[in-house]
């Protein structure tokens, strides 16, 4: 029998003797009254950039799907599996979410492969290829301005692409109609790893700044 990993044990030991214990009418509380989040975070599955660790955030506050590069896919009701559009129809029709975060990050993974398609696993067919061709006419642009160097193009991607997903959302009928109602906003954030400075989006402008603190 495979052994469960050792700091997964550990840390679970750390949370029962810390978190857990300090918050433990929280926790009966979400379990007895359910989860009502009032904000979704669209984020990505990169180990550094978590939100609930970067906006300080407990359990039942945010309601959370991540995926490679935090992309929303447009509207495509066509049968097949989709799990950022599940989650955010869940959230966005059942919990009654009143903001949706589009969160990326420095230094992202996913948005380098989309600016060299020849790297790995980057192969045709895989999901990876599949998933960050969302991006490739972004991307294809972002190549073509031979000025920026790789590091200012690979940010200039990551924040074009939250403006790409925001875009995507109105796609969906269930957030377009609510947000023309008022009753749903729509942002975007980037958090930079190195630094640990956040930018966020000017939703008339699209620009990214320093929020005041």
């Amino acid at each position: 029998m495979t052994q469960f990993p050792s700091e997964l044990l550990g840390g679970y030991r750390s949370f029962m003797a810390g978190r857990y214990t300090d918050e433990r009418d929280r926790y009966r509380k979400l379990a007895e009254s359910g989860q009502k989040p009032k904000t979704m975070v669209v984020a990505c599955c990169d180990s550094r950039a978590a939100p609930e660790t970067i906006f300080d955030m407990g359990p039942g506050e945010l309601f959370v799907v991540r995926n490679v590069a935090n992309l929303v896919p447009p509207y495509t009701p066509d049968g097949e599996h989709h799990g950022t559009s599940a989650a955010l129809e869940f959230a966005v029709q059942a919990l009654k979410i009143r903001e949706i975060l589009v969160l990326g990050h420095g230094r992202c993974g996913g948005i380098q492969a989309a600016l060299n398609p020849e790297s790995e696993p980057l192969s045709p067919g895989d999901f990876i290829g599949s998933w960050m061709g969302m991006l490739k006419p972004v991307a294809d642009a972002m190549l073509s301005y031979t000025t920026m160097t790789a590091g200012e193009r690979q940010t200039a991607l990551e924040r074009v692409s939250i403006r790409n997903s925001i875009n995507n959302l109105r796609t969906f009928p269930c957030v377009k109609i609510l947000e023309d109602q008022g009753r749903l906003k729509l942002h975007g954030a980037w958090f930079d790893i190195s630094t640990g400075e956040l930018w966020v989006m000017d939703p008339q402008t699209g620009d990214f700044h320093r929020p005041d603190l």
